[in-house]
């Protein structure tokens, strides 16, 4: 049968078809919100109060969702984490970086490290795709960075500072997880994000978590004499973080869907209950891929499985391909593989926005779809 004949009944279908891993479900409560603030915020100056309280709003809201250490500060500033890295390129890193590149992203903070000509050439420690590579401390890193989960590929990793030279700085990509998996924050200096993922915003903006260590040495590097382009200066970005400001103006529209999105989360029990949350829809999934002949977790070692990115492969016999095509045409989408990676299957989010129960009609969809490819 070709995928194009193959109607799934309504009662197999999820409530909501969304299963992208970015940009993510929306709620409607946070267009309702969002509608809430025409027009006393939207379409208003970013100096002034209705547009700071906003951007406070935020700020405090992750600091609760995080459990900020004391000393800790929110930043944000106009860019996605493609600009974070530039930045910290610029900003963060003193001499020397070490980065885990075991997917897509963690390999383009390690690239962007390496084009930099006023640092020495970065160590990237690499590893197969669907497996995560370690840390291996050395003297002279000042940066260790990884991905808290990686997007491409749905591999996870642990917070955990690293612990190498006196006053070296642990930074995780969070871009994915913030807001999706639970995590310490005292074992990081930066915990940088955009809010595309968990938080059901656009993106356009990165937020980080840093440390007062973090905060020295930005202030340090920033002052050293190096050139840095403004809108890469960490410094300017402490600065106006905390004035509730951005650099240039920022999209209103992603700041008032993600404060929507954190009272909702902060409202049901915080991160331990986002994570809670992930960690049942994910489980659905790898539980459905280990039971079902043709298909089976991309990920080998269970430890090492996202709960906020499944990725499930595909024997021979069956093309992932069409699965997909036949959930797009029965308002299941998003749910094809990370275009670089090449594989036989699917890759399907279970940000905390998304039901577990929505998960669970997916499987079925799928076991339908299967049957009729067969």
């Amino acid at each position: 049968m070709r995928m194009a004949d193959i109607s799934i009944p309504t009662d197999l279908l999820p409530a909501d078809g969304r299963f992208g891993c970015g940009p993510s479900k929306v709620r409607s409560e946070q267009l309702d919100f969002l509608a809430s603030l025409q027009p006393r915020v939207l379409g208003t100056s970013h100096r002034q109060a209705p547009v700071k309280d906003l951007v406070g709003s935020v700020r405090s809201g992750l600091a609760e969702l995080f459990r900020a250490p004391e000393g800790y500060e929110v930043l944000l500033a106009n860019g996605g984490a493609t600009t974070f890295w530039d930045s910290a390129v610029h900003s963060l890193i003193e001499r020397r970086s070490q980065h885990l590149a075991f997917g897509e992203f963690g390999a383009k903070f390690g690239k962007a490290a390496a084009a930099a000509p006023f640092l020495e050439a970065p160590d990237v420690r690499s590893s197969d795709a669907g497996s995560r590579s370690t840390f291996a401390p050395a003297e002279g890193i000042d940066v260790y960075a990884f991905p808290h989960n990686e997007t491409s590929t749905g591999v996870m990793a642990p917070v955990t500072r690293v612990a190498g030279d006196a006053g070296a700085l642990t930074v995780v990509d969070a871009t994915s997880a913030a807001g999706g998996i639970d995590f310490d924050a005292s074992e990081a200096d930066v915990y940088y994000f955009s809010p595309q993922k968990n938080f059901a915003s656009d993106g356009g903006i990165w937020f980080a978590l840093v440390s007062p260590a973090a905060i020295e040495r930005i202030e340090r590097v920033t002052s050293s004499g190096r050139y840095i382009p403004e809108t890469l200066n960490l410094a300017g970005a402490i600065e106006n973080s905390r004035k509730n400001q951005t650099l240039n103006t920022p999209a209103l529209a992603p700041l008032a869907m993600m404060d929507e999105q954190l009272r909702w989360i902060n409202g049901q029990g915080g991160l331990a209950w986002a994570a809670a949350r992930t960690a049942e829809s994910s489980n659905v999934l790898y539980d459905w891929a280990e039971r079902t002949a043709v298909a089976t977790p991309f990920v080998a070692d269970p430890a090492h499985r996202s709960q906020v990115v499944v990725t499930i492969d595909f024997n021979d016999s069956v093309d992932a391909s069409a699965i997909s095509a036949a959930l797009r045409a029965n308002g299941i989408v998003d749910t094809e593989p990370y275009r670089k990676l090449g594989r036989n299957q699917l890759r399907i989010a279970t940000f905390t926005a998304i039901e577990p129960d929505d998960v669970r009609a997916l499987t079925g969809a799928i076991d339908y779809v299967l049957e009729r490819l067969g």
